[in-house]
């Protein structure tokens, strides 16, 4: 989408004709190409993913819920996604592909129809500047989606390292790598509910041959396609002791 919009004390946008749900609406971004955006602990900033007009490849912003101080804190190589505050709204973390190399990575080949591409991501944080970048993990293919636990310690991922697409969770700083999903198909999208003692995510499973098939070919080519999606709840200790 090309604008970036959450409720503020003023109203300064109208809602769409027919809408009883929203009001107070405020634009925050007028240019470029702004999604994915997550509140800070605080609520006074957002970290989003934005493509400007010059450029071909999505970073890593912050701006205050004003809609002041959009600076970059990714560090303008490759391909980034999916940012996220922590410690205490004092360090970042989001994926990116700049291990590879400073360009960006080819879209999708939508002559597949409408899939996504599984870019080789890694998990960087940084400090809320953007200073200081460093890699939490060095795996192969796609590792991102990632969001925070209430308590600060875990991070809770989707990642294409054991050759599905599996959630996964790990400390903050990469350590204690933990597989929490185990059957053939997407499971993606995670997030601790409040209280941390669950993850609700969203999932598709092949239910035939076929669709085994199909996933499995495209896979192959770092692509999923991401029509047919439901909702999922799992308890995070009783996945991890069932393995």
């Amino acid at each position: 989408m090309n604008g970036l919009f959450v409720l503020a004390l003023l109203q300064t946008v109208a809602p769409d004709s027919g809408e009883q749900r929203l009001r107070n609406i405020r634009q925050l971004t007028f240019d470029g190409q702004n999604a994915e955006a997550y509140f800070s602990a605080s609520g006074r900033q957002l970290i989003f993913q934005r493509q400007e007009a010059d450029s071909g490849c999505d970073q890593q912003f912050v701006i205050n819920v004003d809609g002041t101080g959009l600076r970059r804190v990714s560090s303008g190589r490759g391909r980034t996604t999916c940012g996220y505050f922590f410690g205490g709204d004092r360090q970042i973390f989001y994926a990116s592909t700049e291990h590879t190399g400073a360009a960006c990575p080819p879209r999708a080949d939508y002559s597949l129809g409408y899939v996504w591409a599984l870019y080789d991501y890694d998990i960087y944080a940084a400090d809320s500047s953007g200073a200081s970048p460093r890699r939490l993990m060095a795996s192969p293919r796609y590792d991102a989606e990632g969001t925070l636990s209430p308590d600060g310690k875990n991070i809770v991922f989707t990642s294409l390292r054991d050759g599905d697409l599996e959630i996964y969770t790990m400390r903050v700083d990469g350590s204690n790598l933990r597989r929490l999903t185990h059957t053939l198909g997407y499971d993606g999208g995670p997030f601790f509910s409040p209280d941390g003692k669950q993850i609700v995510y969203r999932a598709w499973h092949p239910a035939t041959a076929r669709d085994s098939s199909d996933y499995l070919d495209l896979l192959g080519r770092n692509l999923v396609r991401p029509g047919r999606m439901e909702i999922w709840i799992m308890t995070p200790m009783a996945a991890i002791s069932a393995r």
